[in-house]
């Protein structure tokens, strides 16, 4: 048992992935994330309503250099690289997620793959790499349409 008393097996890379979670369940999922070693870093999208916006608070949330630019492949070079916030592994809690798939669906979609993808390029490094999107109940109905 965990010093929080959840063993959610965050630190196995092959287990690490994208997954949708209620807003609830992100202060769980970052007390599991610190005791299994791993960086957690909250990004808090609630009323983020376009591209340049979500860009900016990941950017910020996760410190990106100022050098970093704010378009969708500098997000994904940034989240593969990380090397200004070394860690055993990093787990994404995306607060807000639900409002954003709401607002702008195609961003929501672009943002997803983009963790997908940097899911498994950290997996080959064999680094645990999570990201939990909190969603409203709506919008896990809406997923689903």
């Amino acid at each position: 048992m965990t010093e929080s008393g959840f063993e959610l097996g965050l630190d196995d890379p092959t287990r690490a992935g994208v997954f949708f979670v209620t807003g609830d369940d992100l202060n769980v999922l970052a007390a599991a994330a610190h005791d299994a070693g791993l960086l957690p870093c909250l990004v808090d999208l609630m009323g983020c309503g376009n591209k340049a916006t979500l860009l900016l608070r990941i950017a910020v949330a996760m410190d990106f250099p100022t050098t970093s630019s704010r378009n969708w492949d500098a997000l994904s070079d940034s989240l593969r690289d990380l090397n200004w916030m070394p860690a055993q592994g990093y787990v994404l809690l995306f607060d807000g997620a639900g409002e954003l798939h709401y607002v702008d669906e195609q961003d929501f979609d672009t943002l997803v793959s983009i963790l997908d993808e940097c899911n498994r390029a950290w997996a080959e490094r064999d680094v645990p790499f999570w990201a939990f999107l909190a969603l409203r109940e709506r919008d896990f109905v809406a997923l689903e349409d």
